[in-house]
């Protein structure tokens, strides 16, 4: 499970580290493409069971951190998803993941690079 730590303080949500690195490829091309945007999950049931939003905007600190060591393969579809929706009005919200429908021809913004530098196209190698 991995964390996201939020201008210092550590956020009540806790996910797996597949699903943490799609969040990680999102947000950070979103804040080096200088967006400003809103993040929500649902919170925790041992903590209310309601929801959480941030602003996240290019001069936040964030910090990204991760159960295990391994880089999972990057499902390009899902990172289209999280896209879309960090770009929509209710912002970005983590999703359930898709099957990886891409295809080596889908845009650009598909091809990120996962943490490492190792091209999407050969994530799934390291798993």
């Amino acid at each position: 499970m991995g964390q996201l730590i939020y201008d210092g303080e550590v956020l009540d949500l806790r996910v797996d580290d597949r699903a943490l690195t799609h969040l990680q490829i999102v947000i950070v091309n979103m804040l080096r493409r200088d967006h400003r945007f809103v993040f929500s999950w649902k919170d925790d049931v041992l903590h209310g069971d309601g929801r959480s939003s941030i602003w996240l905007h290019p001069n936040v600190s964030l910090r990204f951190t991760f159960g295990g060591s391994r880089v999972p393969a990057i499902n390009r579809s899902w990172l289209e998803d999280l896209y879309a929706a960090a770009t929509s009005g209710a912002g970005l919200v983590l999703t359930p993941e898709p099957p990886d429908t891409s295809t080596a021809d889908d845009s650009a913004w598909s091809q990120a690079v996962v943490p490492g530098g190792v091209p999407s196209s050969t994530a799934g190698d390291t798993e």
